[in-house]
């Protein structure tokens, strides 16, 4: 499925001044129909997924409790 630019941007939530230069610092891969660009959806699952995982990751550890009795010794 293609998306315009300004598909692109609503689905990434971002500018649609932040895709054209996504794309033309080829970050984006697009094809150019002779007006407008078209740009492939299926790109960006793989980043979606790793994005999720990273945000599970996160909330994992800062989820997890700060240990009430710390054994640090004072270098002094």
């Amino acid at each position: 499925m293609y998306l315009s630019i300004k598909e692109t941007a609503e689905f990434l939530s971002i500018s649609e001044a932040d895709v054209k230069k996504f794309i033309q610092q080829k970050k984006i891969r697009a094809l150019f129909d002779g007006s407008d660009y078209l740009i492939n959806k299926e790109q960006f699952n793989t980043h979606l997924k790793q994005m999720e995982k990273y945000k599970q990751l996160v909330e994992e550890i800062l989820s997890e409790p700060i240990p009430e009795d710390l054994d640090v010794k004072d270098e002094d």
